[in-house]
């Protein structure tokens, strides 16, 4: 088979991959991209757009069955689950074919199939031939961490694929795990109908966010009908012919959980098997590559980024990443290392969830002195009109400096929102500007604004 030599090749089609082989490109660089599956990744596929998808079904599901305080009639409500799911895919589909696009018109190579390193600046690709670069980029994600013995089954145990185009709409759903993921596929499941329980097995759920939103977001759930059981340990399951049982411990007590299917969403780990590591001199801890602010491994001419390079484990951190990696691959200067502080999360349930920074416990663990701000959306002209006075912006800043250190919001366009303050942290503004700058009336974004007013005792609608 043929030797294909190229300025760099980047193993993994998805939002690390992808954008590092376009912007390689813009830069002038030969690029060749190796993807196994889809390009566009478990992202794009099988994670946030089509889960996004859904979700915008549920909503709108949503408001149509609060009409009537609108002024408005409907009949009688109803879905389909096979079309809702069908939409999903047809959105999923039609972005991969825009990222395919994408990598045609910038000129990068192409090729399918699973790749291997097979020794410096050399990748096997099986039944492709052999490939070389002087540089290469690992780009090849994670996957879903397993819990044992609740390992998927394809009929009552759900991964994520059987999750996105369920069967069935389960009559009692079962949600291990309530970061981001469990939440969001809790949040879907619960919109049309289903009884859902999330069990975590720590004091609270997504116990990476602020405290004090991760306790408004339990009793938004629970009042949904959602029920949660925190510091719960899961420690068994019992298969009966037409659901589960599973069997778990919290508070000293044994719980007994029925379900009709479940989903494992406990994390994920990095896709670091059987891609050749064992020739080079990269290290692997916990499950991903090791690498320094510029992506680049312990192998010289080897970079990691994305979910196999550790966490944060989001797509937006994957593509800087692959931005960041390759402008540093060809030359430029002035690169800033990424600094997890301005990295914003997100979590697309209902209510909406979204920070960036510190949250107020890690903030005073690090020893600053605080300026908390607080602006419920209860106060907001536009959540009112919009019918969702729900939620509230939070802000955390340094009582001595004005630095922004971190913001929290969980209400309306959470996710849209934040990044507001992510530019902020970004442009290191602090409490001045932020006061100084005008936000149109009537949005939510002035929420944002009384929230900066409020830490410093200036707000004006509380």
């Amino acid at each position: 088979m043929a030797e294909s030599t190229s300025d760099l090749i980047v193993i993994g089609g998805g939002p690390g991959g992808y954008v590092a082989a376009i912007r390689a490109a813009q830069l002038g660089l030969s690029v060749t991209l190796i993807e196994r599956a889809h390009l566009g990744g478990i992202c794009l596929n099988w994670g946030c757009i089509p889960t996004k998808a859904l979700l915008r079904s549920a909503e709108i599901y949503r408001l149509m069955g609060e009409a009537d305080s609108f002024g408005l009639s409907t009949g009688p409500l109803g879905f389909d689950l096979d079309r809702i799911v069908a939409r999903s895919r047809d959105v999923a589909g039609r972005l991969q074919a825009g990222v395919r696009h994408l990598l045609k018109k910038n000129k990068v190579t192409v090729i399918e199939g699973s790749a291997r390193l097979s020794g410096p600046g050399q990748v096997a690709v099986e039944g492709k031939g052999a490939f070389t670069a002087p540089h290469i980029i690992l780009a090849t994600g994670a996957r879903a961490r397993l819990l044992p013995g609740f390992e998927p089954d394809g009929r009552f145990l759900w991964s994520y694929r059987e999750a996105l185009t369920p069967d069935i709409l389960p009559k009692r759903l079962v949600v291990i795990g309530s970061g981001a993921i469990g939440i969001e596929f809790a949040s879907f499941f619960a919109a049309f109908g289903s009884e859902v329980t999330v069990v975590e097995a720590l004091d609270r759920i997504l116990p990476v966010e602020d405290q004090e939103i991760s306790a408004l977001a339990r009793t938004a759930f629970e009042r949904q009908g959602i029920r949660i059981h925190t510091g719960a340990k899961v420690v068994g399951l019992t298969r009966h012919e037409s659901h589960v049982e599973i069997a778990a411990e919290a508070g000293g007590q044994s719980l007994r959980l029925p379900a009709d299917r479940v989903i494992v969403a406990i994390g994920i780990t990095g896709n670091v098997e059987e891609i050749g590591l064992d020739t080079t001199r990269a290290r692997v801890e916990k499950g991903h590559i090791v690498t320094d602010s510029l992506c680049r491994t312990d192998q010289p001419g080897l970079y990691a980024i994305g979910d196999v390079a550790g966490p944060p484990w989001l797509a937006h951190k994957a593509s800087h990443e692959g931005v960041l990696c390759v402008e540093a691959i060809a030359g430029l200067t002035g690169l800033h290392p990424i600094d997890p502080r301005h990295i914003p999360g997100c979590t697309y349930g209902h209510p909406q969830i979204a920070s960036v920074g510190l949250t107020e416990a890690a903030a005073l663990a690090q020893g600053h002195t605080l300026r908390i701000g607080r602006f419920p959306f209860a106060a907001n002209g536009k959540a009112i009109a919009l019918g969702e006075a729900d939620g509230l912006v939070k802000t955390v800043f340094d009582a001595t400096s004005g630095e922004l250190l971190g913001a929290h919001i969980i209400g309306p366009e959470a996710t849209e929102m934040i990044q507001g303050y992510a530019v902020a942290g970004t442009l290191e503004a602090t409490e001045a500007e932020l006061i100084a700058t005008i936000f149109p009336h009537p949005t939510l974004s002035e929420a944002m604004h009384e929230a900066v007013l409020a830490a410093f005792g200036r707000a004006l609608h509380i």
